[in-house]
This record gives C-alpha cells, structure tokens and sequence, in this order.
C-alpha cells in the first residue's frame, strides 16, 4: 500500500502529495505522517522549500473522513482534533517557504491544510469551502482562525457560518488563494515560485518568515521593529550572510549552506 502522503525532494525542494484516494482524505496515519515529515525536513538542512499537492485530477482534498466521527465517540473526537492541529501547526512552523498547489477541490481539512502554508496557488476549477456545520461541526484544523485572517471576518462568516463555497476566482478575489491557474498547471507554478525561494538565503528566508508571522500576534509595531533588528544582527552570526553578500560583490551566484 501507498504511503498516504509522497515525499519527492527535487533539488532544494521537497513536493508532498496527498495520496488517498479518491479525495485525499486525512486520517490520524496521514496527519501523523505529515507530523513526521515536516519535523524530518526541518532538519534537512538541504530542503529550502515545500510544495503541498493532492493526487489525481479533481481533489486537492477533501478534508477529515467523517466516517471516523460517525459513532460520536468524545475521546475519539478530542484525538483526532488534537491530531488535526498538531499537523496543520507543524506545517505551519516549517522553517521554509511552504506552497499549496490546489489541483482540484479543497474542503474542510482540505483548506485548513492549504491556508497553513504561507502561498495558495489554486487552478482555474478548485472550489473551496468550510462545510463543517453543514454537519454538526467546526473546523478544528485552524479554520476558524486563519480564513479571518486571509479574507477578513466577513467572508469568513459567509464560508463558515453560512456554508458558502467559493471558486477560484472569487477566493483570488477575496485573496483565499495568491493566483489562480490554468487547470493541470499549479505544481509547475509552485515549483516556479519554489524555485525562487531557493535563490534565497534560507537563513534569512526563515527569520523573515518568523517576523511576517508574527504579526499575527498582535505585537505592537515597537515590537516587531525591535525584532526586526534582533534578527538582522543575529544573521550576522551565520555563513549564508557572509556568502551572500560576497556573492553579489564578486559578481556570481551564492552558494547558500542554510547555516
């Protein structure tokens, strides 16, 4: 049997597919393997970037199985939820740069898992939605705290609370997703964007990712300058600094150790 999520590493880039058909389901196997990859890939000092897809040509996926909530089972329920956010966090905290590339239908789990990296890339024929109380439920997935985010409060009462599916070129609209793309055509613009992530340095590439993401604290200004700083000087301390830097001077192309 397949593993539920492939791992192909493509230079500095690491693509995961969803791999269970026919909707790319998660289970508690699959979300612990995400687990897994993701905590292996960010001791890789090799992987630069990742890039997130689902098999097959209509599902990028399709969110949790709800066969496994059908008996009502409490433990169950607080197992699999705490599964859910452990994953999705974890992809969240990857040091690098993370793509969806959204081949299809993303639901529930599907969108919770694609909102987690920090760029959607979504073809022309992807629908996306947050149908959960649609069946006596709520995402769980960080659902309800990052479409908010992305989209503001109000659509994301509509998608929530009002059980409404957007297309492509509306979540493009609404900037659920970054750019939207010929059907067939979103792991090679992934790829695309990956790619240039892996001409960055990676040590400044995660610092900055850490301060971007921060704002979701809620840090005054004061403090996200002050850690601006911060970590300006700390790259100061890493061997990417030094090459990048003598790399553009000498006139050539960085050689980048992600140290």
């Amino acid at each position: 049997m397949s593993d539920p999520i492939q791992l192909e590493k493509r230079g500095h880039i690491a693509v995961l597919t969803m791999n269970n058909p026919p909707a790319n389901t998660w289970t508690a196997d699959s979300l612990n393997l995400l687990i897994d990859i993701v905590e292996n890939l960010n001791a890789n000092k090799d992987i630069f970037a990742l890039v997130l897809t689902g098999q097959g040509e209509k599902f990028f996926s399709a969110g949790a199985d709800l066969k496994a909530f059908a008996d009502g089972d409490k433990a169950n329920a607080n197992y699999l939820g705490q599964l859910f956010g452990q994953a999705f966090s974890a992809l969240t905290a990857f040091r690098g740069v993370s793509i969806a590339a959204m081949n299809g239908y993303a639901m529930g789990g599907g969108l919770e898992v694609a909102m987690s990296c920090d760029i959607r890339i979504a073809e022309e024929h992807a629908q996306m939605a947050l149908p959960e109380a649609t069946v006596g439920l709520l995402p769980c997935g960080g659902g309800t705290q990052n479409l908010p985010w992305l989209v503001g409060e109000g659509w994301a009462k509509r998608m929530i609370l009002c059980g409404e599916r957007v297309k492509a070129d509306k979540a493009l609209e609404i900037g659920l997703v970054e750019e939207v793309v010929p059907t067939g055509k979103s792991l090679e613009k992934a790829l695309e964007l990956a790619e240039g992530a892996c001409g960055q340095s990676p040590s400044a590439v995660a610092r900055c990712k850490k301060l971007v993401m921060s704002a979701r604290d809620g840090r005054s200004h004061e403090d996200g300058w002050r850690m601006e700083r911060e970590l300006f000087v700390e790259l100061f301390s890493t061997e990417d600094q030094r090459e990048g830097v003598n790399a553009f001077l000498e006139k050539r192309k960085p050689e980048w150790k992600n140290r």
